[in-house]
């Protein structure tokens, strides 16, 4: 196991925020003793907000101040499943009262449920009025893929029949998980991120993350040789005034980020906007995948919260009883030993 120490020093704010706006005017952006902007601390990601805008949203941007008091009332009431799919689109719709019903009711006994679930420090909530996560292109969805992608795409179908042990997912080999970055995004629970930093480095350190934390020169440097592949990329950065800009390409053919290929390029800037706020905002881009690149806009909030280890394959029961579960299948099956 690669274990990899630092030593910093972090000052933890804890109010959780749903807007980048300052009322005071007065907030000064705190820094480190080098002068850079202090990004230092525990923060979390977590939102209902989805990736993609709902249809039903159509060209809205923004929910009313209404809607997003309501919404938030109703995904965190006791009894609903936060993580449960198009729970932000249903529990608004007003056209379909059994989507609309079924967004808060559970009728399968078994589920993940806020009354015992994710009852974090800081609750699961909408973390702006937005109704998606993408700010550009302009209609909040995903831009269409080319060609090559959906070939590429129809291809990997192909080739996950999940017969063998060989070929069952990444995430569940803990090799990759598709939120840890870059660029990072809301998983569905262990949403906390801690970042630190040096002169002339910053350590970005998922929570639930199969890769080891990101240290990101920000000396000027370039990137290696691209005949150098890495599940996370290879990541560079600088500073643009109080912004810091990570600039990550070099990703394997493996990596797959909603699709893309090799020539994932992505952009990410932080920029601290509150004691207990960071604007990230990353834009991706592959020639080869999308017809044009997008953006993603997604709030950070401070967090009281420790990161704890996570080893996702110590252990790995999961492996271990998805083939005792297949070997007593094949004993059951025509012909096997327990058929008889």
């Amino acid at each position: 196991m690669q274990r990899i120490a630092f030593l910093v020093v972090a000052v933890v704010a804890v109010t959780p925020v749903v807007a980048w706006s300052q009322t005071s005017g007065a907030w000064v952006t705190p820094r480190t003793p080098d002068g850079r902007p202090d990004l230092q601390g525990v923060w979390t990601t977590q939102t209902f907000t989805p990736l993609q805008r709902p249809e039903q949203f159509a060209d809205r941007e923004f929910l009313t101040e209404e809607e997003a008091a309501a919404l938030a009332e109703v995904l965190t009431a006791p009894g609903v499943d936060p993580l449960r799919g198009r729970a932000f689109a249903d529990a608004l719709n007003q056209e379909d009262e059994q989507r609309r019903t079924r967004a808060t009711t559970q009728a399968d006994p078994t589920h993940y449920d806020n009354s015992v679930w994710l009852r974090t420090l800081e609750p699961k909530g909408l973390s702006s009025r937005r109704t998606s996560l993408i700010v550009d292109p302009a209609n909040g969805r995903i831009p269409q893929r080319t060609d090559e992608a959906r070939v590429r795409a129809a291809r990997r179908n192909e080739a996950r029949g999940f017969d063998s042990y060989e070929n069952r997912p990444a995430q569940e080999r803990c090799l990759v998980w598709n939120h840890e970055g870059p660029p990072m995004m809301p998983p569905p629970y262990n949403d906390l991120y801690q970042i630190f930093q040096v002169p002339g480095y910053v350590v970005l350190f998922p929570e639930m993350a199969n890769n080891p934390p990101r240290i990101i020169p920000t000396d000027g440097r370039g990137h290696v040789s691209e005949r150098i592949r890495q599940w996370p990329g290879h990541s560079v950065g600088r500073w643009d005034g109080d912004t810091l800009v990570v600039d990550t390409a070099n990703f394997t053919d493996k990596t797959g980020f909603q699709g893309s290929g090799t020539e994932l390029h992505v952009e990410e800037r932080f920029t601290r906007v509150a004691d207990d706020a960071i604007q990230y905002v990353f834009t991706v881009d592959d020639a080869t995948t999308w017809v044009r690149p997008w953006t993603v806009e997604l709030p950070m909030q401070r967090s009281e919260q420790q990161l704890y280890e996570y080893t996702c394959h110590e252990g790995n029961y999961g492996m271990r009883n998805t083939m005792r579960g297949a070997r007593r299948a094949d004993r059951l099956s025509p012909g096997g030993s327990d058929s008889r």
